[in-house]
């Protein structure tokens, strides 16, 4: 019941403190038609109660609740609640030193693998927005609507095969005995099969894939917001094509930058079931030693402690992602 009680209180702490931000966001003076008089009251009740419940129960407090978890000890279930269920930080000094009772040695394992997951996820996230940019600048200023169709199609079509399907098909792609294997021992460009799934090759490529469309969904959504006459005028005024895109179309596409970068990166470091298929056995995903912490261990509590230290590293992320790009959090929905 206590834990019940600290989860409905800070629930409605954090949403008192989104509605505080979303006031304060809201530019003095503007006053246009309100919410109800824009949607009617039937579809603005709907809206309110169907937003509010989907935020609130699915991810709020939730989030609230696993975060209270994380300070607390793994105990019986006939002891929680009891005199030994006390807050502690025992599962984040685990995290830190390899045992929560020593402090001598760091945990290298966990630190690394954390890190590398982060570094990873950071630099998959630049290679998507390399990829993207480009097919999201000709989807919105250079192609026609029976091109940009095409390319719509071509985009999403791959995406009705899920990731476990994808996951396996890259792994049978590119094994010792596979496909890529196989053309570069008949083009004689290998003397042995290279070990992809053991360099990581596999999981990058897997993880970048994964991710494309939302990478390029958001971007073509704020190229194609861009008056072309203002890229004419800078192709007119003599302009070389990467000072148009550097100082003309990426400024005006800032918020779908910061959109789909911040979408990428959480969705790449979050990643579970790719890592676990394609992972080499030198690698170390930092999301499945957060599934072991609770499948395998059965310590919910440092499972928890495990993914809230992955979900700081996602906000630290997302807000300098918005400090970079100099928005406000409610802009990059635009």
């Amino acid at each position: 019941m206590k834990g019940l009680s600290i989860t409905f209180a800070a629930t409605l702490i954090v949403v008192a403190i989104f509605l505080l931000l979303m006031m304060f966001e809201r530019k003095k003076g503007e006053r246009g038609m309100s919410f109800f008089e824009r949607n009617g009251v039937l579809i603005g009740t709907y809206l309110i109660l169907a937003v509010g419940f989907w935020t609130i129960v699915t991810i709020i407090m939730p989030m609230v609740f696993m975060v209270d978890l994380s300070f607390r000890p793994k105990l019986a279930p006939s002891q929680v609640g009891g005199p030994l269920d006390e807050y502690t930080l025992k599962n984040y000094r685990y995290f830190l030193f390899g045992s929560s009772t020593s402090a001598e040695s760091w945990n290298t394992i966990h630190i690394r693998a954390f890190f590398v997951t982060i570094v990873a996820s950071i630099i998959l996230t630049l290679v998507n927005f390399a990829i993207c940019y480009p097919i999201a600048y000709y989807m919105a200023q250079a192609a026609t609507l029976k091109k940009l169709r095409i390319v719509l199609l071509l985009l999403i079509i791959p995406y009705w095969v899920n990731d476990i399907l994808r996951a396996f098909a890259f792994r049978i792609l590119l094994s010792e005995n596979g496909f890529v294997n196989s053309v570069l021992d008949l083009m004689g460009l290998a003397g042995a099969p290279f070990d992809f799934l053991g360099a990581n090759v596999g999981l990058y490529m897997a993880l970048c894939y994964s991710h494309l469309l939302i990478m390029i969904f958001p971007l073509y959504n704020a190229i194609e917001s861009q008056d072309h006459n203002q890229i004419e005028a800078a192709r007119d005024l003599g302009a070389p094509w990467w000072h148009i895109h550097l100082f003309v179309v990426m400024p005006h596409a800032k918020p779908g930058i910061a959109s789909g970068m911040t979408l990428c990166f959480m969705l790449t470091a979050g990643a579970v079931a790719t890592p676990m298929v394609l992972g080499g056995p030198r690698s170390l995903w930092f999301t499945p030693i957060v599934y072991d912490r609770f499948y395998q261990l059965f310590d919910w509590p440092q499972g928890a402690a495990y993914a809230f230290i992955l979900l700081l590293a996602c906000i630290v992320f997302v807000l300098t992602v918005l400090k970079i790009s100099g928005l406000k959090l409610g802009e990059i929905t635009r």
